[in-house]
């Protein structure tokens, strides 16, 4: 009768759900080596080595690295979905664009793009996935199996927040904050953006003016609202409001429309009679495409009419007349959206936040 086999102190490959097998190695095959020995190895704490394996900042650095190469060394593959599926989290943030991708306004604009680069600088760095969708695209299955969700931009008359907010997954907005709405919103002040965009036109002696955008937009209805303000105070008209998309195509065909209705000029006599001198557009797209129509028509900017745009985009910058624009920083913007939705994930209760926006005056 042969010798009965040592027991193991290690329990069955099936009785546990471990933290990690062997590289290389098929569960079963081998005792699995789990974060409870590569800590003992170390001679630090197990929450320090799951904290140096996800690469987290709250380990020095030395202290990352030689756990890491330990790891390395011992042929520790950390098993994620283990601990996923311990904490009922799926260390992934779903991250949804209010917009439908087109050729006039694709993803690789600033607008997300910026935006996202904040987002996955601050989430990576705290051991998080991102899952990247459009409102277009039906992100209701992502936003589900997500810890939690960040939205870009809260869409004309707030539908895409409403349509997110019954999941019950924490959210966080990059839009205008609304009294009384749930979420969390991170933004530009859009209000302090229309103001600087209406002194600077005031300044420069403009006094019949024009706002191109669509104000069903939160953003854009803020912006409006700062612009108008600081008209009023200064005795300048609010000559038209031409409602219009985010593109550079809807840009021209505002001022084409614009131009038709004002055949004079503007005021004290020109090209243009008694229509406007002065456009505030809300994004550089816009205001790239409303010059456009002013050339087209034999008007230059900014002699006859002055144009100011907004998001301080590099197209901005590069065009000539190089165009004056409202800065907003996209990227600390994102870098802001993912700490709440972290803080939200952890329980904490963020407050929205508003980020200054600044004038960056060029030749229109």
């Amino acid at each position: 009768m042969s010798p009965r086999p040592a027991k193991s102190s290690r329990p069955a490959a099936s009785s546990v759900m471990a933290d990690s097998i062997p590289g290389g190695a098929i569960p079963g095959d081998a005792p699995r080596l789990t974060m409870a020995d590569l800590a003992e190895r170390a001679q630090v704490s197990i929450i320090t080595v799951s904290r140096a394996l996800r690469d987290s900042p709250s380990v020095r650095e030395d202290t990352r690295r030689r756990i890491q190469d330990l790891a390395r060394e011992m042929g520790y593959r950390f098993n994620a979905t283990a601990r996923n599926l311990r904490l009922q989290r799926s260390h992934t943030i779903a991250v949804v664009v209010d917009m439908k991708p087109t050729p006039e306004r694709p993803m690789s604009g600033p607008f997300p793009l910026d935006l996202l680069g904040g987002i996955c600088q601050e989430l990576t760095t705290a051991g998080y996935n991102v899952l990247l969708t459009t409102g277009q695209s039906q992100p209701a299955a992502a936003v589900q199996a997500a810890d939690g969700a960040i939205l870009l931009g809260q869409g004309a008359d707030d539908t895409a927040v409403r349509q997110l907010l019954p999941m019950g997954v924490p959210l966080v907005v990059w839009g205008a904050p609304q009294p009384g709405v749930d979420p969390v919103f991170v933004g530009s002040d859009n209000h302090q953006g229309g103001a600087l965009a209406a002194a600077r036109l005031i300044e420069t002696g403009r006094r019949r003016l024009v706002f191109l955008g669509d104000t069903r937009h939160r953003e854009n209805a803020e912006r409006l609202h700062g612009f108008t303000e600081t008209l009023a105070s200064a005795g300048a008209v609010l000559a038209a409001l031409a409602p219009c998309d985010f593109t550079f195509n809807a840009g021209v065909a505002a001022v084409r429309g614009l131009l038709a209705d004002a055949p004079g000029g503007p005021v004290g006599g020109g090209p243009l009679g008694g229509g406007f001198d002065g456009i505030f557009a809300c994004s550089d797209a816009i205001a790239l495409g409303a010059m456009r129509a002013l050339t087209e028509a034999k008007l230059t900017v900014p002699d006859d009419v002055s144009v100011i745009g907004y998001d301080d985009t590099p197209m901005a910058a590069f065009h000539t007349p190089a165009l004056t624009s409202v800065h907003q920083n996209w990227t600390e913007g994102g870098v802001r959206l993912a700490q709440a939705v972290l803080a939200l994930i952890n329980g904490e209760h963020p407050d929205s936040l508003i980020l200054p926006t600044r004038l960056v005056v060029r030749a229109t």
